[in-house]
């Protein structure tokens, strides 16, 4: 009976990655040169000349050759050869190597520092090309941006990675990912969405290198991101000192299983226990965010005050948090609670009259307008990998 359940709940997702989110991306985000509009607003207007950012594009690699490797459409290869070119030919730096922050809708370099962010999401998006179809140029690609972090970004004397660094990188004054970050030498989020994409490449590649810097990246967030409440430091310093007080549960939850993720990969048993200890920690702490619906609020400020939106990206995150529980902690409660969370999503977050998610829920209830419905940072990445991700891994529990 509960196996009935578990199937129609994969099927429901994938519903809506072919019938809500990915057609969005092909039918209104398509330029007509091939490559990607910019933007298109909360009240989904198009904006054709905004500049084109690298994580977008990089996102929509990912998510279009990760859905090919699943379920095989060809118009989802299309699209992904598509963002695979436009990575290649018009974001990668031919000079310096590297990947350009943003480029103008003419596909000319716009922003060129080196936001290790966005060569983390470009190797990410790379290897999953390269797993899906076996390209030996975007591996080739992702090799070149995994050496130019390594080169570039790491700490070898304090360990991890620094934020970011000018075109021909140097050292830059303005390291912040974005406005309302704090301007840290170090941070919980680029270390996240580096170990992300090298889990992923070394799935593509098993080459040494690549499986000692995840190893200690994973060891990183075992030591010194994670605090003894389970909650993720966000900003820190070159010595690790933490700077701030803040606690996103999105990427507490997100953490969670990304980081068992990459123990799974590395398959070292020891490093495995210790990150199964960690991850049902965390997760627990991630749980303080959760509320009676099933959703999950952003997250709580240094001063203690809540901010209450139901951003698409953590509820995404809170299914396969939950999930991850349920398959790798032994918490069938878990799978309950994954599948009222997926309720409130599609009750709340889908926009089932113009496709895709709407970016949030404000704290009174109201579809959140004001930030756009896709973007530099909306992209069909934590919806589409939400579904994948669930996919396959109740696909395992129900076999």
């Amino acid at each position: 009976m509960f196996d009935t359940r578990i199937e129609k709940f994969r099927q429901e997702l994938a519903a809506n990655l072919h019938e809500n989110i990915l057609p969005y991306w092909l039918d209104r985000m398509r330029a007509p040169e091939g490559g990607f509009y910019g933007r298109r607003d909360g009240f989904d207007r198009l904006h054709a000349d905004e500049p084109r950012g690298a994580i977008l594009n990089a996102r929509i690699l990912w998510a279009f050759s990760a859905a090919y490797r699943v379920f095989g459409n060809p118009e989802y290869l299309d699209a992904a050869t598509a963002a695979n070119r436009e990575i290649i030919d018009r974001f990668y730096d031919r000079e310096y190597g590297g990947i350009y922050w943003s480029v103008d809708a003419q596909g000319r370099p716009l922003d060129t520092k080196k936001q290790f962010y966005a060569l983390g999401f470009a190797i990410y998006g790379l290897s999953e090309y390269a797993r899906a179809t076996g390209d030996a140029e975007a591996l080739d690609y992702a090799l070149r941006l995994f050496d130019d972090i390594e080169s570039h970004s790491r700490d070898r004397l304090r360990g991890g990675y620094i934020e970011a660094a000018t075109r021909s990188w140097q050292p830059i004054e303005d390291m912040r990912l974005s406005d309302k970050d704090f301007n840290s030498s170090k941070t919980m989020n680029t270390h996240l969405h580096i170990i992300e994409p090298y889990t992923n490449l070394l799935r593509v590649c098993d080459d040494e290198r690549v499986r000692e810097a995840a190893k200690s990246l994973l060891e990183l967030f075992l030591d010194k991101i994670t605090c003894p409440s389970g909650h993720l430091g966000l900003f820190f310093d070159d010595d690790w000192n933490r700077q701030d007080g803040i606690i996103s549960y999105g990427h507490d939850i997100e953490a969670s299983w990304l980081m068992l993720e990459t123990a799974q990969v590395l398959g070292d048993a020891g490093l495995l226990a210790r990150t199964l200890e960690a991850t049902r920690r965390i997760a627990e702490a991630a749980s303080e965010g959760r509320c009676h619906d099933g959703s999950m609020i952003y997250e709580r400020h240094a001063s203690g005050a809540y901010d209450n939106d139901k951003h698409w990206w953590v509820q995404a995150e809170n299914v396969v948090g939950q999930i991850y529980q349920y398959v790798f902690h032994n918490r069938p409660e878990q799978l309950v609670r994954a599948m009222e969370s997926w309720e409130y999503i599609k009750a709340e977050i889908v926009d089932n009259e113009g496709g895709e998610w709407y970016w949030s829920r404000k704290a009174d209830g109201s579809v959140n307008r004001a930030d756009d419905k896709a973007g530099f940072w909306k992209c069909p990445y934590h919806n589409s990998r939400m579904v994948l991700e669930v996919y396959e891994r109740l696909k395992e529990g129900v076999s």
